[in-house]
């Protein structure tokens, strides 16, 4: 198949309806390593129901933004690890030597520094992400030729996106899908996703 030929990250895997496993229905992942060893990325339209503040606190750091903001679901694959997704433009002294730009845009941390600087002011941008999702050697390939994902751009207004469905359904249309058009090819396709 063409796309699976043509895959390349940093992109964006869109769910079809066909995927019922909870953690992926209905899921917009940003795939931030595909080689022929497997491929790794985190899913960005799930939250979960812990605050940010809760998890920081556990670190003794404090956090200065917004009390209610939850962590998101990143994937089912080490649920403990903790990655930060933010908009670099909106940091200053962050040192993206270290941090790492995955689209422009688009900035990814895993070091406990950083995560304090960004909790001292946090952009509007930003995204703590608990767990990836991982694919063994030629399963997403196996996945892809199934169609049981869509490639779409890494665009930054999706991956920071406020509401699960409305991303998934916006990240459909931007390589000119309808959401409402989708076959419902499992029971169940029809019910709404988390936010």
């Amino acid at each position: 198949m063409g796309d699976a030929l043509e895959l390349k990250a940093p992109t964006l895997l869109v769910a079809m309806p066909q995927i019922s496993d909870p953690f992926f229905q209905r899921s917009v992942v940003l795939l931030v390593a595909h080689e022929d060893e497997g491929s790794l990325g985190f899913v960005i339209n799930r939250r979960t129901d812990t605050p940010i503040r809760e998890i920081l606190d556990g670190m003794s750091l404090p956090w200065h933004g917004d009390p209610e903001v939850r962590a998101n679901f990143g994937g089912p694959v080490q649920p403990e690890l903790g990655s930060v997704l933010y908009d670099p433009a909106e940091v200053e002294h962050l040192d993206l030597d270290r941090a790492g730009e995955i689209v422009p845009g688009v900035a990814i941390t895993q070091h406990a520094a950083d995560l304090a600087k960004l909790a001292e002011g946090p952009p509007a941008s930003l995204r703590l992400i608990l767990g990836y999702a991982g694919w063994n050697a030629g399963q997403l390939v196996d996945e892809l030729e199934r169609h049981d994902w869509i490639i779409a751009p890494a665009d930054p207004e999706l991956i920071f996106g406020q509401e699960a469905l409305a991303t998934w359904r916006k990240a459909l249309s931007s390589v000119g899908i309808d959401a409402e058009t989708l076959p419902l090819w499992t029971a169940g396709a029809s019910g709404s996703v988390a936010n």
